[in-house]
């Protein structure tokens, strides 16, 4: 018996079992338990597990991310499989798909080495970009905390980035390392000149502590005062060092400072009570003087203001506000008194009597002459001459009148 009716593959006689393929018949077995049918049923689910690896191939290279590599490996493998297979099917069918899926891993291949080669631009590219900024930030950067900060960042943005080509990222790799070294030369210059200036610094303001001290002690108040403003202004001007030594002779310049103020306020304020004391001692002086208004006796007043003189000046100087009232009201007092002894002299000197009664004498005379001139410009009609001796007599007749009361005190 034979099955020749079958496509793939047939059963002959002696039971030997074929499968059909492009290169003609080749034995697959020998069946000898039953039928040709079972034998052909047989091979044939031998055959769908192979067809079922292939579909299982098929379906994970087009829905997975099986890796060209492994593809090709399973692809070889079932090649020699179909080759070796004791089975009945369509094993060109499964030869042909499995061509069919070299194709597609080949073409995965050549699609993965396009992704690797541009993952290695865009890694040489991105890390092109971290060179470039460490680059500005070392040949820019003054704020040195976050100038470090950002290199550490980059360093890390490097270290996480994927790997490109192996020479341009070296290269980039040494441009990196030049950035960074020339940053930390800088920092590192930056500060060593740092730390000279603050010990610059450091040693002016010394100085200006040292003599800040000196002047603690002095009593010149109005001199050392001044003195401790320019100290003070030249702190100012010396720069800020560093926060331990500025803290620390601050201290000191405070202290020195503090204690010549604190000495001239004290000795300000007991002088301020001592010139309150005199003020209220001379106030009490300026009382007794004016209880000598009005002069009556003339002698007795003159002595009393020696006295008065004396003790004031003995009490010595008062505060500024005070002394011009106090000094001016001893003022009045003396040219009272000055005023009656003057007057006391005049009425007691003959001479000064004589030339009083003579005075009068004298403007009364002229006046009688001016009446008489003015009676004749009046005959005259002469309106000129009429106002001149008018204002003639007028300006006569007061003097007349200081005259006359002078006279009157001179013998009163």
């Amino acid at each position: 018996m034979s099955t020749e009716s079958d496509p793939w593959g047939r059963v002959a006689e002696d039971g030997t079992v074929y499968v059909r393929t492009a290169d003609g018949e080749r034995v697959v077995g020998i069946w000898q338990a039953g039928s040709p049918d079972e034998a052909l049923e047989f091979f044939t689910r031998r055959y769908e597990s192979l067809a079922t690896e292939v579909s299982l191939l098929e379906r994970r290279i087009s829905t997975t991310d099986l890796g060209p590599g492994q593809a090709k490996t399973t692809i070889a493998r079932l090649h020699v499989a179909i080759d070796e297979a004791k089975c009945v099917g369509d094993l060109d069918g499964l030869k042909r798909r499995l061509d069919a899926l070299t194709g597609q891993a080949d073409q995965r291949t050549a699609e993965q080495k396009a992704a690797r080669e541009r993952a290695r631009v865009e890694a040489i590219e991105f890390k092109e970009r971290i060179v470039a900024e460490a680059e500005q930030v070392a040949a820019e950067a003054t704020h040195w905390k976050s100038g470090g900060e950002r290199l550490a960042q980059l360093l890390d943005e490097w270290k996480a980035a994927p790997h490109g080509d192996r020479q341009a990222e070296a290269a980039l790799w040494k441009r990196m390392s030049v950035a960074r070294s020339a940053f930390a030369k800088r920092r590192k210059a930056y500060f060593a000149t740092l730390e000279q200036e603050r010990e610059e610094i450091r040693e002016r303001k010394l100085q200006l502590v040292l003599r800040a001290e000196e002047l603690a002690s002095s009593t010149e108040w109005a001199v050392t005062a001044a003195a401790y403003r320019e100290l003070m202004a030249s702190w100012k001007e010396a720069g800020r060092g560093d926060r331990a030594s500025e803290d620390e002779l601050w201290k000191r310049f405070r202290a020195a400072q503090s204690g010549f103020f604190d000495a001239r306020n004290a000795a300000l304020s007991a002088k301020d009570n001592q010139l309150r004391e005199r003020a209220m001692a001379k106030e009490e002086l300026l009382t007794e003087a004016e209880k000598l208004l009005p002069v009556t006796d003339v002698k007795a007043a003159r002595a009393a203001m020696r006295s008065i003189h004396q003790r004031w000046d003995k009490i010595g100087q008062v505060a500024r506000e005070a002394q011009e009232r106090l000094e001016g009201g001893l003022r009045k007092v003396d040219d009272a008194v000055r005023k009656a002894e003057d007057i006391q002299w005049r009425k007691t000197n003959p001479e000064a009597l004589s030339r009083a009664r003579d005075t009068v004498e004298q403007i009364r005379r002229t006046i009688s002459q001016l009446e008489g001139q003015l009676a004749q410009a009046v005959e005259r009609n002469d309106e000129q001459a009429t106002k001149r001796a008018t204002d003639a007599i007028a300006t006569r007749k007061s003097w007349l009148a200081e005259a006359e009361k002078t006279l009157a005190d001179l013998t009163s």
